[in-house]
């Protein structure tokens, strides 16, 4: 598979995600449906805390990437729902960090919902990842 990051963004010194990624020939793709902030025991965790929810979603993004032989890394597009915009962008340092530990510059989208499926989530993101 070829991949081709078009037209990448910094924030900072940091990259943060390309406008687009082109794949060639890739071998595997993989829908990932929304994820959140679930606790082993499938609770919503770090209620009221969207730094603790960015993370943790991060942490089971990357669970079912494994599970499916992918990695973070591997991610060419992330949407990134939320009911609070402001919250996110004010901790979006916090999506930075996970991105860059990735080496995953994806093609992304944030947006501000009117409600997730669970009233104590404020974070949902889901993905694309090509192999």
């Amino acid at each position: 598979m070829h991949r081709e990051d078009i037209d990448p963004r910094f924030f900072g010194d940091r990259l943060a995600y390309s406008r687009a990624v082109l794949v060639e020939q890739p071998r595997r793709w993989l829908v990932v449906a929304g994820h959140e902030a679930r606790d082993d025991e499938g609770g919503i965790a770090a209620v009221g805390d969207v730094r603790g929810q960015l993370r943790l979603t991060f942490r089971r993004l990357a669970e079912t990437l494994d599970k499916a032989g992918f990695t973070l890394s591997d991610l060419v597009q992330i949407r990134i729902l939320t009911v609070d915009i402001e919250a996110v962008t004010a901790h979006y340092d916090a999506v930075l960090d996970e991105l860059a530990a990735a080496d995953c510059r994806p093609a992304s989208l944030l947006a501000e919902v009117r409600a997730l499926s669970d009233p104590r989530m404020l974070v949902e993101i889901e993905g694309l990842a090509a192999q």
